[in-house]
């Protein structure tokens, strides 16, 4: 399987200006400012010792591959620009219907084993990471889509319209990437029209979890949600691992309150105990560790909103 890490350790033996800059946007910054000469001062200062990384580039001839089969997938490869290592699908019309707008959120996840097992098993096909966020390991066999240019995006593009012909990818992966989308009906229907007879889909969606956007957040979903996303699929099979634990939740959950509070309120909040937590709710909705939580905090981690709304006339 052909592949190439590309966030990789910065060393004195393989160090690359470029490369440590792409890494470390802070550095570039200050170098950009006039603050710091280069990024190799920076790492002979700070970032040797921080254990800092540089970001190397793809090779243009693993591009140029991908992207001709790319084009060889389109369905309407006329419509298609070719950008700087990547095919652009989204025009005007499209990012103003479906909400596509410039973002500064950065979007970066590894591989779980179980997306890492199925982009394995497809390694003689090809594989849609719809959603693709930047990745730090490149595949030559997986197509990232994305709404980003992030370095190691192939095609933007977005799920609710994929620009490719019907069944085109071996295997899809939407890996916490439906909440973002504003149909995730129409994304789900397109994640299967793309796939192959056969194919493999591995879908993970956040039931519960805060308020985060990359750039918007729209729709948590349920197991039942979910399946019904991706009713005309067979041999469904849902698993809870890694991540996707209570657990998980729970703690963001608790530090994304904590950190809505005012310092005294806080310092309360971390030294209560599950018992005083599981107090009836109508009690602590009283209590400063609810009337004094930050707006901001309020709405990340709602228990349901209400909406007043108006038919026009």
């Amino acid at each position: 399987m052909k592949q190439l890490r590309l966030l990789v350790p910065a060393n004195d033996e393989h160090f690359d200006e470029s490369a440590y800059l792409r890494a470390n946007p802070d550095v570039a910054q200050a170098v950009a400012a006039g603050i710091l000469a280069s990024g190799r001062e920076h790492f002979e200062l700070f970032g040797r010792n921080e254990g800092r990384s540089q970001r190397l580039a793809v090779p243009q001839e693993w591009k140029a591959a991908k992207l001709a089969h790319i084009r060889s997938c389109l369905s309407r490869p006329a419509a298609a620009r070719c950008g700087t290592g990547l095919i652009d699908c989204l025009d005007h019309d499209l990012r103003e219907r479906w909400g596509v707008v410039a973002t500064e959120n950065v979007s970066a996840h590894e591989y779980d084993s179980r997306a890492l097992a199925l982009i394995e098993r497809h390694r003689k096909g090809w594989v849609l990471d719809c959603g693709a966020g930047l990745r730090n390991t490149y595949y030559a066999h997986v197509v990232n889509a994305e709404i980003v240019e992030y370095d190691s995006t192939d095609i933007l593009a977005i799920a609710e319209r994929l620009p490719f012909r019907d069944a085109c990818f071996d295997a899809v992966l939407s890996l916490n990437v439906l909440e973002h989308v504003k149909d995730p009906f129409a994304a789900a229907r397109e994640l299967i029209r793309v796939l192959r007879p056969g194919g493999e889909l591995l879908c993970v969606a956040p039931f519960l979890q805060p308020l985060h956007g990359y750039p918007h957040h729209y729709f948590n979903m349920t197991r039942e949600g979910l399946a019904s996303l991706f009713a005309a699929l067979s041999d469904h099979r849902f698993e809870i691992y890694g991540a996707m634990h209570p657990v998980w939740a729970m703690q963001w959950f608790l530090a994304r309150y904590s950190q809505g509070l005012p310092q005294a309120q806080r310092q309360r909040f971390e030294a209560m105990t599950v018992s005083q937590l599981l107090a009836p709710a109508a009690q602590l909705e009283l209590d400063e560790i609810a009337t004094e939580l930050d707006e901001a905090c309020r709405t990340e981690l709602a228990s349901a909103h209400a909406l007043h709304a108006r038919k026009p006339q």
